[in-house]
């Protein structure tokens, strides 16, 4: 009798659950209390359902509580705090104008302009104004920006700082909002100092919310520190990838890992792929060699100015290149709904990067593959991120005496890559060529572009 009863409480269980998912599942913005003009907002973005975090974090943010969001990567996040903060602009810009209403720290460059760009679509329609405060970029235009008074200020910690200890007449002591993006990466030694300064010149009467894909100890101790009671959302797993990306490995000898990156975009020849390195060096000599091999490749490092690399990126949104060699610059928050592969060249030697460069792909509902290049030497990496994810992954399946029909072509390659940025070098140690990179950027055709706007959740 006791085991029918367990078997009869389980039961009810697996149906409560399975009722609460169709129940989210059938939930409308509407639903979770956003306003009319922002349910517009929406609409013209073809955001037509609310996703997981979304669903989960939306309500709590509206009844005005600090918010621990974790969540996969390309699961919406971005909106899950843009709209809050937008509807509680709107109901207090009924009574004044407030500048300087939110602030939200990013990692990188990128993702700052990119959240930016999606605060204002949100808000078009009720006159939100933002500021993108990053390096790379004149401080004075930025400094003139600031004194238009912006609702919503998006940028990196170091820039931000620069800002308020040097731009007369900007500070943040009428904070409403804080928000941490990508909050694990925030809190390493690049941005801790940053982090803290900002911290100290904030009002501590404001609401905070940190998101990340990933809790670390450094993320919980931040929690601690500058949130008040919040309500933590885990729309997934702790470290997890979605369910439509389909994930491979191939353990290959090192000398033959050019030949099985070529040999996988040849024969994905369609697809919009990203293909991530470990050096910044490394993807211009890849995208020079893939150029000779007659694929339309464009590099992305650190190492490139800012407009150059909102420039590559313009150039792989539009779809003049679609194969897009980055370092972990690029794995953070970029959303670009066109990306079909992901292509780990080297595995990270930070298994939670992995978490991250395959979260390029399969977003938001969209089905996506991502194939990991394991030599000799990477072997320990590779098992860390499938002891991570908690699952073996299946061997991409490809013959090697297939493969290796490509060396000579590939290998003529690679000379003609080396050979291009030797010579550049030669001509900057004789003092008539210039810098290096910028000869080899105008030979891949980077150019100096305007951010396009792009949609992210």
């Amino acid at each position: 009798m006791a085991v029918d009863e367990k078997e009869t409480s389980l039961e009810q269980e697996e149906a409560i659950e399975v009722e609460e998912k169709e129940e989210e599942a059938n939930k409308s913005f509407k639903d979770l209390g956003i306003c009319e003009q922002l349910l517009e907002a929406c609409d013209n973005l073809g955001w037509k359902a609310p996703t997981k975090i979304q669903v989960e974090a939306i309500p709590h943010a509206v009844e005005g509580k600090d918010l621990i969001g974790l969540a996969q990567t390309g699961s919406g996040k971005t909106g899950a705090f843009a709209l809050p903060i937008l509807q509680a602009l709107l109901e207090s810009s009924q009574k004044s104008v407030q500048a300087f209403f939110a602030c939200v720290l990013s990692p990188t460059r990128e993702l700052a302009i990119q959240i930016a760009e999606q605060f204002e679509a949100l808000g078009s329609g009720i006159g939100v104004r933002c500021a993108v405060l990053v390096g790379g970029v004149d401080m004075v235009q930025q400094a003139i920006n600031l004194g238009k008074r912006p609702h919503i200020i998006v940028g990196t910690p170091g820039r931000l700082v620069d800002h308020l200890s040097n731009t007369k007449g900007f500070s943040l002591r009428l904070l409403k909002y804080l928000v941490l993006d990508e909050a694990d990466r925030l809190l390493n030694e690049d941005f801790e100092k940053s982090l803290d300064d900002i911290l100290k010149v904030i009002p501590r009467d404001r609401k905070t919310y940190l998101f990340s894909a990933t809790m670390t100890k450094k993320v919980k101790k931040l929690q601690r520190a500058c949130l008040k009671n919040p309500v933590k959302i885990e729309a997934a797993s702790k470290y997890s990838t979605v369910d439509t990306l389909k994930q491979q490995y191939r353990f290959l000898p090192a000398k033959y890992k050019d030949c099985y990156l070529v040999y996988i975009l040849t024969e994905m020849s369609g697809s919009t792929s990203m293909v991530f390195t470990r050096t910044c060096d490394a993807t211009t000599f890849l995208a020079l060699a893939l150029r000779n091999l007659g694929l339309r490749s464009i590099p992305i490092n650190g190492h490139m100015t800012q407009s150059k690399r909102l420039g590559a990126l313009n150039k792989f949104k539009a779809g003049e290149c679609n194969v897009l060699i980055c370092t972990d610059v690029a794995s953070r928050g970029l959303d670009i709904p066109s990306v079909d592969m992901v292509i780990n060249y080297d595995i990270p030697t930070n298994s939670k990067d992995y978490i991250h460069r395959v979260g390029r792909t399969a977003r938001a509902g969209r089905s996506g593959i991502a194939i990991s290049l394991v030599n000799q030497y990477e072997l320990e990496w590779y098992l860390q991120i499938e002891k991570l994810i908690g699952k073996k992954l299946p061997e991409y399946p490809a013959q090697e005496e297939e493969v290796l029909l490509l060396q000579d072509r590939v290998s003529e390659a690679k000379r003609i890559a080396a050979m291009k940025i030797k010579e550049t070098g030669g001509r900057k140690r004789k003092g008539g060529g210039g810098d290096v990179e910028e000869d080899v950027e105008k030979y891949l055709g980077i150019k100096d572009k305007k951010s396009k706007k792009f949609r992210k959740r």
